[in-house]
């Protein structure tokens, strides 16, 4: 398989991921439409590195939830029992999750004060 084929594979199953956590998940809808709104707020606010931080810090609060959504995916395919384990997985993937969104709004704040 050459390398476009490999690449055209790639992004269909990222899209379906994509496509499959913006259906079942809300906390990442949530997070979509706080990042649109973050977004816009930037673009109208900001330009240069500021935008681009800001940007690219809402895209990783993004990326995270998706890893956190596949943590949680994992666990419950191998068991649906309660597992201290399996809490202790998903708690660590949330909480990923809200350290990457604090470092967003640090950056915001840093931004706007400093």
């Amino acid at each position: 398989m050459g390398f476009f084929e490999q690449l055209k594979w790639r992004c269909i199953w990222s899209w379906a991921g994509l496509r499959d956590t913006w259906t079942s998940e809300h906390s990442f809808r949530s997070w979509v439409w706080a990042n649109v709104v973050s977004g816009a707020l930037a673009i109208w606010l900001l330009d240069g590195a500021e935008l681009a931080l800001i940007l690219a810090l809402g895209i990783l609060v993004l990326a995270v939830e998706l890893l956190n959504t596949a943590i949680e995916r994992a666990v419950d395919l191998v068991s649906l029992e309660k597992s201290e384990l399996a809490r202790m997985a998903k708690d660590a993937g949330s909480a990923g999750v809200t350290f990457t969104a604090i470092a967003a709004g640090v950056a915001w704040v840093v931004v706007l004060v400093g």
